[in-house]
This record gives C-alpha cells, structure tokens and sequence, in this order.
C-alpha cells in the first residue's frame, strides 16, 4: 500500500480524523480523539505505527522483519509496519484494522444526561 491508499483506508473508517500534530511530516489518524495510526509521508518505503496487542506485537516481530517495535512510540503497544511488499495489503489493512478497533474500543462513550 502506498500513502494515499492507507490514508484512504483510515479515512473510510467511522469517526476518523487525520491532522499534524507533531510536524508536517507526520500524518496522524485519531479515531475519537485518540491515536491509532502514524505515518512519515517522507519514508522510503513506506511506513506506519499502529497500536497492538503486546503479545501479537512481539509474534509479528518474530515473524516478519517488515514489522518493528514502534518507532518513537511504546514498544510494548506499538508495531512500526513497512509496506515493502513482504506484508500483503490484505495484512496490512489487518494491521490499521486492529489498532482502529483497539482505540475505538478505549474509548469511553460520553454519558448521557439524565432529566
């Protein structure tokens, strides 16, 4: 997957928003408020941190060099993920999909007012 695809992809999910909030070369995507995915849009090749289970993170490290402890990020909860072609795009989209549902899922639904 390329940059537009993932950002796309990210987009496509309910209630995302992408900004800068770091720099201009950081592409953030928050679902509700909260990080799920990160990306350089000046790596080559491509490049994303995603959030994970702790024991899937270090199971997909043992098993593909294309995913790394989370640059800049906790390594025990965040995966750094290259698409150079060793991940299909299905896997990929697995990853985004993971961290998406992981975040979401974290966060609290607002209470509503009782009159």
């Amino acid at each position: 997957m390329n940059i537009e695809e993932i950002r796309e992809y990210c987009l496509s999910k309910p209630d995302v928003e992408e900004g800068f909030p770091f720099n201009e070369d950081t592409l953030v995507f928050k679902v509700k408020g909260k990080m799920f995915l990160l990306m350089s849009l000046s790596a080559n090749p491509v490049r994303f941190n995603v959030k994970c289970d702790p024991e899937t993170a270090i199971s997909l490290r043992e098993e593909f060099s294309s995913v790394t402890p989370g640059y800049h990020m906790n390594k025990k909860h965040w995966n750094t993920v290259f698409s150079d072609g060793q991940l299909t795009n299905k896997m990929l989209r697995e990853q985004i999909d993971n961290s998406y549902e992981m975040i979401a899922a974290s966060v609290k639904k607002p209470r509503v007012k009782k009159s």
